[in-house]
């Protein structure tokens, strides 16, 4: 079966896909250690990012209805964890109200604190669909093994690309043949239903993870990820990363300049 949902625009032509993958990662740790910094009431700054993100997505020439489904299957995630506290933060109070036998408070400074939390999060989240949608994972992990990150990380990260579509595979044939089977009942069997085949995916994937692991260590894999390409780094990552930098010490200086 075929699946597109990783580097589905990964083989484009434009600026931003020629760059070499480690000018792509620093630059996108960079940007989002800038974000995560940046003070709660700076909302001009936040603008400046957004719009910078923007750019780069356009110059890129991923579709940006792409890159904004894949941000809002992610944000909710956020929301769970940050919903609370805008309850809990301290200050002062914008609302109270009554949940059956308790009262719940809301505060201003909790309500801009969730809403810094969405905006550093989301803006995170669209720099790193900007990184993977415009680079090949294998030549992703390669940079990544280049600047010297932990092995371990890094094999993970291809074992999970080499196989996940093979796990995706496998859900969707066990699937197939459940709606194949499947004679009706109420909730409680499906439930069982999708806890047994949970059940079942686990023991396969392990299984499959024992032999692919004694298969490849009998042919002398030593850890190492090889792509057809060897990414040089040249001018035009130079002057990328160099622009970019500059815009993010700006968004600092400013940052300061008006604490």
């Amino acid at each position: 079966m075929k699946h597109s949902f990783l580097d589905q625009y990964s083989e484009g032509n434009s600026l931003i896909h020629r760059l070499d993958p480690r000018t792509k990662l620093i630059t996108t740790l960079f940007f989002i250690l800038v974000v995560v910094l940046t003070p709660v009431s700076r909302w001009q700054a936040f603008a400046l990012y957004f719009i910078l993100v923007a750019t780069l997505i356009i110059i890129s020439r991923v579709p940006p209805l792409y890159v904004l489904k894949r941000s809002l299957l992610i944000i909710p995630f956020v929301v769970l964890i940050a919903v609370f506290i805008p309850f809990f933060k301290e200050g002062e109070v914008a609302g109270s109200y009554n949940i059956w036998l308790w009262q719940v408070t809301v505060t201003h400074s909790g309500i801009q604190v969730f809403l810094n939390i969405l905006a550093k999060s989301w803006l995170s989240i669209l720099s790193l669909i900007l990184l993977t949608a415009a680079t090949r994972f294998s030549s992703l992990l390669r940079g990544m093994e280049q600047l010297r990150l932990p092995r371990v990380m890094v094999m993970i990260l291809s074992f999970m690309y080499r196989y996940i579509f093979v796990l995706v595979d496998e859900v969707m044939r066990m699937k197939q043949a459940r709606d194949s089977r499947n004679l009706g009942g109420g909730h409680l069997r499906q439930i069982r239903t999708v806890g047994n085949m949970i059940g079942t995916l686990f023991i396969r994937s392990y299984e499959r993870g024992e032999r692919v692991y004694a298969a490849m260590m009998a042919r002398g894999f030593d850890g190492q990820t090889r792509t057809l390409e060897n990414p040089s780094f040249v001018q035009r990552d130079f002057l990328f990363a160099l622009a970019l930098g500059l815009v993010l010490v700006l968004a600092i200086v400013l940052n300061l300049w008006y604490l």
